[in-house]
């Protein structure tokens, strides 16, 4: 029941067996969703139809009839990971209330329209349904919506619903079938005179004058906000997790357009053991949903990590809640922008609330970007806490630049071992930091205080490649790492043309040659420089050394050979040359200002 993903930029109802008609997943978030053109005549008026109904859901009243466009403006948008279908009455769906506020759908009947239509799943929010008539699109907040939507017995209805970025955890509803029951146990009614707290099937046709009360014994005549004050779940979804399974919450009641008794439910076609075995594969993943809003995590008394601020709210939250007094943003303006993130109004609101907005832009997922930035971004880091600020250091997800600044600093400025800052801070706050690149940046600091020095434990592997070789030739690799060309290290035929030797080196410049049967060559393929003697070497620069503003032609020179990092314990000389290279860097980051608190 794998849900496919069709690159297009419209919404196509195509015909399904079994009476149902599914549509196609949304468009990125970036563009409207329409009403596709159909070729004959009666699928022209269908869709004419669906566009007025559209353009009056989403508030429009207009005399004539609107252009696919005006309705698909009219609709709003749809969310990269929602998707509509139109589905035959009965639909063989059962949809489930959450105290959260979500209705999603629990289960499907066996052999169902729904069923047939293989795209619908267990866990899917619905979002919007309406039949294919004028009455449009319903916002579907709680059951009385859905029962409101769906009280047609006949016909095509139209369902948008919104599948989750993990796996559902289906198991749980197995071992909980009797959570409606469960709800209301322990608890008394809700008496109340605000009618808002009704249910939308319930509401009076007008507000009156709010002097009449009702009494509530069923949560499921209740809308979101009785909901939160009878189960006492105020705050909704854990605003912290990041995992689908976390955020499971009790179920209020269930509601079906079928009233067959003996209908057999199912939570999908296929078997429960093989399912929670994925579900278990899953676990260590992590999804980011950026409709959950801002979350964040607790590092120390003045570090917290977390996802991106989305919206002025957040801003004061951050202030008033949190006591945030400094940010520490690692997007760049693009992700803002494609986020849909308005900068300007989050750094008026930061000015408002006396928060310093710190942005220094690193490329997502470039873990090249990250090693030359990150010194930087510790040094920052240490020069906000010295002045006594409370930082919330941020990156769009959380999950990789906000945390790696902060195991970085722990490590170098803290003197707390890597692989414990790491355990520590993915203990405290899902995510996945790039190791790897801290480990690169970690060297590079190093090297700022070494100058270049050799002696040492080695920092990096380094695969050295000859690549003009023939069959059976001997290949030997010399260099000043051999004793001073002295020693020579034999050369590993791979095929073809190319030998390889790989040698343990600490960060630095190395010029090298390669004997080949006999004969000292240089590769011309290979950077090379020409010493004070005449001889034309080739040269490798392992590793880097931090700056403070490093720029592209300050990275390692690229040539076929492979460098990868080597993770160990720092001796007692190099922890004292990451602590001094990190102090250094910080206090020498200008022309930043940092103004002290107000």
């Amino acid at each position: 029941m794998a849900l496919h993903l069709v690159p297009a930029s419209s919404i196509a109802l195509l015909a399904a067996p079994g009476g149902a008609r599914v549509g196609s997943v949304a468009p990125p978030p970036s563009s409207w969703f329409r009403a596709a053109a159909a070729s004959s005549s009666t699928r022209r008026r269908r869709r004419r139809r669906l566009g007025i109904a559209l353009a009056m859901a989403g508030g429009e009243k207009e005399e004539e009839e609107p252009t696919p466009s005006a309705a698909a403006a009219a609709a709003g948008r749809m969310n990269l990971n929602e998707y509509m279908v139109a589905v035959d009455r009965p639909l063989g769906l059962r949809f489930a209330l959450a105290v959260d506020g979500r209705v999603f759908v629990h289960s499907l009947k066996r052999g169902g329209n729904a069923e047939k239509s293989r795209i619908i799943m267990v866990g899917d929010t619905l979002k919007k349904a309406g039949n294919d008539q004028n009455e449009g699109l319903v916002n579907i907040k709680d059951l009385g919506d859905t029962e409101l939507a769906l009280k047609e017995k006949s016909g095509p209805c139209n369902l948008i619903l919104e599948r989750p970025f993990a796996p559902y955890p289906i198991h749980q509803l197995h071992q909980n079938e009797d959570y409606h029951i469960l709800f209301n146990r322990g608890r008394v009614s809700l008496a109340a005179w605000n009618s808002a707290l009704l249910s939308s099937k319930l509401s009076a046709s007008s507000p009156g004058n709010g002097n009449s009360g009702f009494a509530i014994f069923s949560p499921r005549l209740l809308s979101s906000q009785g909901w939160a004050l009878l189960s006492s779940e105020k705050d909704g979804l854990n605003r912290r997790s990041t995992n689908l399974a976390n955020r499971i919450t009790e179920i209020v009641g269930f509601y079906s357009d079928e009233d067959d008794m003996d209908a057999e439910w199912a939570h999908g076609s296929f078997p429960l053991e093989e399912y929670i075995k994925a579900l278990d594969r899953a676990k260590g993943e992590l999804y980011y949903n950026h409709s959950l809003g801002m979350q964040y995590s607790k590092i120390t008394e003045q570090i917290f990590v977390g996802s991106c601020i989305q919206t002025e709210k957040d801003v004061k939250m951050l202030s008033e809640t949190v006591g945030i007094t400094a940010v520490l943003n690692f997007q760049s303006e693009s992700e803002r922008t494609n986020w849909g993130i308005n900068s300007e109004a989050i750094n008026n609101s930061c000015r408002q609330n006396n928060i310093l907005m710190i942005n220094y832009p690193i490329r997502e997922v470039d873990s090249m970007d990250l090693r030359k930035k990150l010194p930087f971004c510790v040094g920052l880091l240490l020069r906000l806490i010295r002045k006594n600020y409370r930082i919330y250091v941020t990156c769009t997800t959380g999950y990789d630049r906000s945390p790696a600044c902060v195991i970085a600093y722990l490590h170098w400025v803290q003197d707390t071992p890597l692989h414990i800052a790491h355990k520590f801070i993915t203990g405290l706050h899902s995510c996945r930091p790039d190791r790897a690149a801290i480990v690169w940046a970690t060297w590079d600091l190093i090297a700022l205080v070494e100058n270049g020095k050799h002696d040492g434990t080695p920092t990096h592997s380094v695969c050295f490649v000859w690549n003009s070789g023939r069959e059976g030739e001997d290949v030997e690799l010399v260099g000043d790492f051999t004793s001073n060309w002295k020693d020579k290290l034999k050369c590993n035929h791979q095929g073809g043309s190319r030998y390889e030797a790989e040698v343990r080196l600490r960060h630095g410049k190395y010029y090298y040659k390669f004997i080949v049967g006999g004969n000292w060559r240089h590769s011309t393929s290979l950077p090379s420089e020409t010493d004070e003697h005449g001889n034309v070497n080739n040269v490798i620069r392992v590793g880097d050394i931090a700056r403070i503003r490093p720029a592209p032609s300050q990275l390692q020179i690229r040539d076929p050979s492979v460098i990868k990092v080597i993770e160990r314990a720092l001796t007692e000389d190099e922890r004292f040359s990451l602590a001094f290279a990190a102090r250094r860097m910080a206090f020498a980051i200008c022309p930043i200002r940092l103004s002290p608190k107000q």
